[in-house]
């Protein structure tokens, strides 16, 4: 009996830390795939070629999963299903990820990491709008909330506008030699124009991802099969996304692939970033809600940056620390108010946060009949309490 108990309280344990679990390790998995693909995009592949790529591997390796499965409870795609999937495939997929990339490409694997801590910030203003979230002006957690939010977007604007020095942090170096006053200014110049761009491609590229985890969380209650929603999304990602190859890359030389970075970076990135990522966040939204699934960018970023500075010997300036550090203190404000939002139960809860009423037969002298009755969740054998008139 004493091992069957600690075999349940390991197992509730367990499924409480499965979420932080599942978050903890996309989190090295992003990290990964930033390495990665830095390297890969300065070989010279094209961002829409990879984006296209990514989607394929992904594809092929979510889709036998998906069909073996699912083959028995996946529900009928209907014609608004399918333009929400189409709309999915596109906001992450091919907006989301073209911009991300070809800012990362102007500024650096560990500032656009930085950059994408104001997800959770922007994934909750846009929960706001479409009333996925509740803000009570008097609640002081709400309050934490909007102040967090509003601090996250203020360290990620110091990020755009100040670079300062370059902080020599993992023992790189970062001496720069010139030839000259006026080639030193003129690049100096060009690089900031470069690098002010790639900041708002990625904050826009942000945007699109927020929409991504917004519209998922809908489309989820019309269309509650991960898996084979994984794979639509990878698949129409996929098309869409080969569409605006076609248009912007007019080379063939562009599609090839070769044995390193520029074959390991869709392989790796559209396996475990996108097939395996977009599943485990199905699961997270449908518990948590999309802010909580964006919560742990902070861990990444630290990543990103230890392997950036000693990868690919990227230079880390001021401006980049103190605003990833305004963002995490944010971050966190938005997380600590949204802390008090999940109630956990083993039974399903409505939007209210009420139990489900449930149908149950009572015996009465005229036989058997049912009362509805407000589930009252007992921590200790998860039973349903009912009305003391019917005890």
């Amino acid at each position: 009996m004493e091992v069957q108990k600690m075999f349940e309280v390991f197992c509730k344990a367990f499924n409480k830390i499965k979420p932080y679990l599942a978050m903890v390790s996309l989190s090295f998995g992003y990290a990964g795939m930033y390495i990665i693909t830095m390297l890969c995009l300065k070989r010279g592949m094209s961002t829409y070629v990879l984006v296209v790529y990514r989607h394929a591997a992904a594809t092929i390796a979510i889709a036998p999963f998906a069909l073996y499965f699912e083959r028995k409870t996946r529900p009928k795609l209907t014609l608004p299903i399918f333009f929400k999937i189409m709309l999915l495939g596109f906001l992450e997929p091919v907006f989301d990820q073209n911009l991300y990339y070809l800012g990362m490409k102007y500024t650096s694997a560990t500032f656009a990491s930085a950059i994408v801590n104001i997800l959770p910030a922007v994934t909750f203003i846009m929960a706001i709008l479409f009333r996925l979230e509740k803000v009570k002006i008097k609640n002081i957690h709400s309050i934490a909330k909007i102040v967090g939010t509003v601090v996250t977007l203020g360290g990620a604007t110091l990020m755009t506008l100040y670079k300062g020095p370059v902080m020599n942090m993992f023992g790189t170096s970062s001496a720069h030699t010139g030839t000259g006053s006026s080639s030193s200014s003129s690049a100096s110049s060009s690089g900031d124009h470069k690098w002010v761009v790639g900041t708002l491609m990625v904050m826009a590229s942000c945007v699109g991802w927020s929409a991504f985890f917004i519209l998922q969380s809908f489309t989820l209650r019309d269309y509650p099969a991960e898996l084979s929603l994984t794979t639509l999304i990878c698949f129409m990602g996929m098309i869409e996304g080969g569409a605006v190859a076609v248009v912007m890359e007019h080379h063939t030389s562009e599609w090839a692939l070769g044995m390193d970075s520029r074959t390991l970076a869709p392989i790796y990135s559209g396996v475990v970033c996108s097939a395996l990522a977009y599943y485990l966040q199905s699961v997270v939204i449908k518990e948590r809600g999309p802010v909580f699934v964006t919560a742990f960018n902070p861990l990444c970023m630290i990543i990103v940056a230890v392997l950036g500075s000693l990868i690919l010997a990227e230079q880390i300036h001021l401006g980049s620390v103190i605003g990833a550090i305004i963002i995490v203190i944010g971050l966190y404000s938005v997380i600590w108010g949204k802390s008090k939002d999940y109630n956990p139960s083993p039974l399903s809860l409505d939007s209210t946060g009420k139990g489900d009423d449930l149908e149950l037969p009572i015996s009465t002298t005229n036989g058997t009949k049912t009362i509805a009755a407000t589930t009252i969740v007992d921590d200790t054998d998860y039973g349903v309490q009912l009305p003391k008139s019917q005890k």
